[in-house]
């Protein structure tokens, strides 16, 4: 009995490692130029402005490093405004549609310039600011689309721009620039 459950185990293993194998070796082949491309440069991701990026656009590695960067940014922001008394999850929906905004401003700072104020961008916003601020992610697109036509949401997205590209280099928000000192400047709360 122990004989076949450790056989069974190395055979799962060995199947495992196949797979790692085939992985990595799709992965080698689907993106070689844009590594070479890198190294040829001598550009590296993380000393460029994120706001200058031309090379082509993002791969799955990017989009995760955006996400992880969007959720860290969402959630230092999240925290800042209910130390500062207003909960996000709590705010009436104009809030929360600031707030939106000013996540995604913040997402085209931190983004491929050929992936700004895309459906895929604004529908990642969408989550996260459902996740951060309850907005149903239906209304966060709607906000995210009619950007123009409330001089809030362009301040508060304008802000996010501004707040993003600052935590990227200096690793904090100015308050000013932040998404409670975005509201509370030009909005009535």
């Amino acid at each position: 009995m122990v004989n076949g459950f450790v056989a069974f185990t190395q055979a799962g293993l060995l199947v495992l490692l196949a797979a790692l194998a085939w992985r990595m070796l799709m992965l080698s082949r689907s993106e070689p130029l844009l590594a070479d491309s890198r190294h040829q440069s001598g550009l590296e991701t993380h000393t460029e402005k994120p706001a200058l990026r031309k090379q082509k656009g993002p791969t799955s590695t990017d989009r995760t490093e955006l996400l992880s960067h969007l959720h860290i940014l969402a959630g230092l922001q999240e925290r800042d405004c209910r130390i500062s008394g207003l909960e996000l999850s709590q705010a009436p929906g104009p809030v929360r549609a600031y707030a939106a905004a000013w996540l995604y401003g913040a997402a085209c700072a931190l983004c491929w310039q050929s992936e700004r104020h895309s459906d895929a961008l604004a529908g990642l916003v969408a989550q996260i600011a459902n996740r951060k601020t309850g907005i149903p992610q239906v209304e966060a697109v709607q906000t995210i689309a009619t950007l123009t036509s409330c001089g809030v949401l362009l301040a508060c997205f304008r802000a996010g721009l501004e707040g993003a590209e600052h935590w990227y280099s200096h690793q904090y928000v100015q308050p000013a620039s932040s998404l409670y000192g975005a509201i509370t400047a030009n909005a009535l709360i």
